[in-house]
């Protein structure tokens, strides 16, 4: 079982930044796979990047160049560097966790809200 909360969220003008963070309440060594995804008003729920367990990451191509990935081990936190925002990256950002074991298990945040308007 794991426990994830969203954070960094907020308003912030196109070509602006946004780190959002994603801490997980255990170590994250134990998690397999850890990504973002988001969901923008009246459209399905999107994958927007992924990092796994060796480190390697691997981006939509709507984001690739943009936004940045990254894990803090010691804070068992998962970071999303979010550069040049766009009007269409707003929507809820929500964090997932998947475990690999006998069953795979997913879980997700309860999401942070990103809005990009001048």
């Amino acid at each position: 079982q794991v426990q994830l909360a969203e954070s960094g969220g907020g308003l912030v003008q196109p070509g602006g930044s946004l780190r959002l963070s994603c801490a997980a309440s255990r170590s994250i060594f134990s998690i397999n796979v850890m990504g973002w995804y988001r969901q923008a008003p009246g459209k399905e729920r999107e994958w927007v990047a992924t990092i796994v367990n060796d480190g390697g990451t691997i981006y939509a191509d709507s984001v690739k160049g943009r936004f940045t990935i990254s894990r803090d081990n010691a804070k068992n936190t998962v970071h999303l560097q979010m550069n040049s925002l766009k009007p269409e990256d707003t929507a809820v950002y929500y964090c997932k966790a998947e475990i690999f074991g006998i069953a795979r298990s997913v879980y997700w945040g309860q999401g942070t809200q990103v809005s990009v308007s001048s």
